[in-house]
């Protein structure tokens, strides 16, 4: 019998996750081992706190210096710069293959591996931006700091779960970041959980505490059920998932937890 023995220290995955999830240099700390890297989702959670809070103090601060419209603005373009427009990519790439591939498995792939950007991206990409924009211009600037906070981590343990329910649609070496990530074990998976819920938490008790009403019902479920149907259509076409894939099933549950929380503060 084969037992395989990890000897990585119990920060490198961590730290790998925050050097593949962002453009921010912590690989000047330490280089975590290779193995690390197939690991990273894990910790998707974690590197949303990040990106999140970083968002979200972009939002709040620049909102006390500048009319609000340039502050929700500067907030989505930090998050740009700190991820490298890492998820914006993978979401232009989805919408170019599934809106230009048909029902073609290998067409729908090749696309998505093409650099270049099609007409379907552009339109997609365009839609989000403006309904992002307008999301979070709808609410109070200290609230659509604080479901930010929230949404980023959430979305992405959500989204995570996409690994553990299908398999990696191309081969390791066909993959564009060389790297297949493994279906998390039970005890990563509570992880996650954690991860993803305590923001939610903390927008909970902000929430409370100053009396806002707000329908979990649509925030928590409604991400969920776009993660489903997003989940039929990628297995329905590819029987896999891809990079691509994540990162665009991270954005469009994200949206959908913001519009949620519009659509909840409006009833």
């Amino acid at each position: 019998m084969r037992v395989s023995i990890d000897n990585t220290r119990w920060w490198e995955t961590p730290l790998a996750a925050l050097i593949f999830f962002t453009r921010l240099p912590f690989w000047r700390i330490a280089q975590p081992d290779k193995s690390c890297y197939r690991r990273v989702v894990e910790y998707w959670p974690l590197a949303g706190w990040l990106t999140g809070g970083l968002m979200a103090a972009t939002l709040y601060g620049a909102s006390l210096l500048f009319p609000y419209p340039i502050a929700v603005v500067l907030a989505i373009a930090v998050r740009l710069l700190v991820t490298g427009a890492l998820h914006e990519d993978g979401l232009c790439d989805f919408f170019d293959g599934f809106g230009g591939g048909g029902n073609d498995r290998q067409r729908i792939l090749d696309i998505m591996k093409d650099s270049r950007i099609g007409t379907y991206g552009v339109i997609g990409l365009l839609v989000y931006v403006l309904l992002l924009f307008f999301c979070l211009y709808s609410l109070p600037p200290l609230t659509a700091a604080i479901v930010i906070f929230a949404g980023d981590p959430f979305s992405k343990m959500v989204a995570s779960q996409i690994i553990s329910m299908m398999p990696y649609a191309r081969t390791e070496s066909e993959a564009k970041a060389k790297v297949v990530y493994r279906r998390p074990p039970l005890k990563s998976g509570i992880g996650l959980a954690i991860q993803g819920l305590l923001p939610v938490l903390v927008l909970y008790l902000w929430a409370s505490y100053n009396g806002i009403l707000i329908h979990w019902e649509y925030l928590v479920f409604a991400p969920c059920i776009v993660m489903y149907f997003l989940y039929r259509l990628i297995w329905h076409r590819l029987q896999g998932y891809t990079g691509d894939c994540c990162g665009a099933l991270f954005l469009l549950i994200e949206l959908s937890f913001y519009l949620s929380f519009v659509a909840s503060s409006n009833i």
